[in-house]
C-alpha cells in the first residue's frame, strides 16, 4: 500500500479563505472550489456579484486538475493549438484550476471561476500555495 494525503475541511476552508482574500485584493467576485483526490467538493462558494455560471464551472476546473494532475491551462492550451480532440475528454478546457500537490501525488485541486482565465488561475494558486504553507507549519 502507499500512503498518501487527504484533505480535510479545515484544509478546504484555508485555501478557500487565501483564495478569496486574493479575489478581494483585485475587486474580483469569482466562486471558488475545492475537491479531494476523487475530484469530490470539498468546498464551493460564488463570492456576492460573481457569475452565476462560475458556481457550476469552478468545480469542474477543480475536476479536471485531479483527473489529470495537471493545471486546467494545460487543456486551454491544447484546444488553442489546434488539438481539438481534448474537446471530447471530460475535463474543462479553461484555466483556473490548479491541483495540489504533496509528495508528488495530487490529493485535491482548487477550481476558479469569474473573472479574466489568468486571473482565475492567480486565485487558485493562492489557495493552493496557502493550504501547503499551512501544511508544512509545524503545530
Amino acid at each position: 500500500m502507499i500512503p498518501t494525503h487527504a484533505l480535510t475541511l479545515a484544509d478546504a476552508r484555508v485555501a478557500a479563505a487565501a483564495a478569496e482574500a486574493e479575489a478581494r485584493a483585485h475587486g474580483w467576485a469569482v466562486s471558488i472550489a475545492v475537491c479531494d483526490a476523487g475530484g469530490h467538493a470539498l468546498w464551493l462558494q460564488r463570492m456576492d456579484g460573481a457569475p452565476l455560471m462560475s458556481a457550476l464551472v469552478a468545480p469542474e476546473k477543480a475536476r479536471t486538475c485531479v483527473l489529470s494532475g495537471k493545471p486546467s491551462k494545460a487543456f486551454e492550451d491544447m484546444v488553442n493549438n489546434g488539438r481539438f480532440a481534448a474537446l471530447a475528454m471530460p475535463v474543462v478546457p479553461l484555466e483556473g484550476g490548479e491541483p495540489v500537490v504533496v509528495d508528488d501525488r495530487v490529493i485535491g485541486a482548487v477550481g476558479v471561476s469569474g473573472v479574466k482565465a489568468g486571473e482565475d488561475a492567480r486565485v487558485a494558486r493562492a489557495g493552493v500555495h496557502a493550504l501547503l504553507a499551512h501544511a508544512h507549519t509545524p503545530a
